[in-house]
């Protein structure tokens, strides 16, 4: 999903951070534990203390963050550079959910902090997370994080394409959780437990669907500063890669990665299966009211 060329972008609408050198492998562990922590650790809104490191060895001390995002300040550099397209994706959310929160929820829109992150561990108000926790949201700080490592992760250890909308998708995601925030979601539902009808796999299917609405509205949302739409109408093809991301990070998808077996008891997120169902329910319809997994009966979630 292309941004058109000539919109504005702010290079301040995300913080850059770092934390300190990265192990050869992702988060200092083997792929199989990468895919385990992802898997348990990368729910939403929940205390990350446990993927503290037992301390923070001199390699991991913070230093300057290598992300340049000075040169994001056009559509056309959201199309080169995905840290560019990552303050790009913001704004678009930040233009749809402005719009669509209060058409559609009766809540004001407030935007999320959201912080590009390269190193070891970033700290949050959430707990300090290291590096194979993929991208979350911190209700804490209403902060979504992102570690710039992730979406080449993505592609070689969960088995995505790397493609602008699989990214933005992602990112979209984790917005979707904020809006949760906002709605009330967050602070109402147990996310302690797991397992295929949990609070827990409700609250990630709904961040999907959210992520649906923002492509719904991402084509015809205007850039407040040009009055031009954000994107450009996504191909078939490109909706194809993002529901392919969605896929991946099904958890019937990773569990059957990592240990060749498969335990709903154990879910946290969704098969992929819901998860590209639920995407697709938001894009094809627009509506917050459709997205309500807590509706459903565990059934048909």
């Amino acid at each position: 999903m292309s941004f058109n060329r000539n919109i504005k972008l702010d290079p301040n609408r995300v913080q850059t951070r770092s934390g300190g050198r990265r192990g050869a492998a992702i988060g200092g562990g083997s792929v199989l534990a990468v895919l385990a922590v992802f898997l348990l650790s990368q729910v939403t809104g929940v205390d990350l203390s446990g993927l503290l490191s037992s301390q923070e060895s001199a390699s991991g001390a913070s230093t300057s963050s290598t992300i340049d995002t000075s040169i994001c300040t056009s559509g056309e550099a959201a199309n080169q550079y995905t840290q560019c397209r990552m303050i790009a994706t913001a704004e678009s959310l930040d233009a749809v959910w402005g719009e669509q929160l209060p058409a559609q929820g009766g809540t004001a829109y407030a935007e999320p902090g959201f912080i590009l992150w390269d190193g070891q561990s970033v700290s949050t108000a959430c707990g300090s997370a290291t590096s194979a926790v993929g991208p979350f949201y911190c209700p804490g700080d209403s902060n979504v994080y992102l570690d710039m490592s992730f979406f080449s992760d993505m592609e070689s250890t969960l088995g995505a394409k790397d493609t602008p909308l699989a990214e933005e998708y992602i990112v979209a995601h984790e917005f979707g959780h904020h809006i949760q925030n906002l709605l009330g979601v967050m602070g109402s539902t147990d996310r302690s437990r797991s397992g295929a009808d949990s609070d827990s796999v409700r609250t990630e299917l709904q961040a999907d669907c959210y992520a649906g609405v923002w492509v719904h509205y991402a084509a015809t949302t205007v850039d407040p500063d040009t009055g031009t739409a954000f994107l450009v109408e996504p191909t078939q093809a490109e909706i194809a890669t993002a529901i392919s991301a969605a896929e991946s990070v099904g958890d019937d998808h990773i569990q059957q990665r990592s240990s060749g077996t498969v335990n709903s008891d154990t879910w946290t997120h969704g098969s992929s299966e819901q998860r590209v169902r639920w995407f697709t329910t938001g894009m094809n319809s627009g509506s917050l009211e459709q997205c309500d997994t807590f509706a459903v009966a565990g059934s048909q979630l």
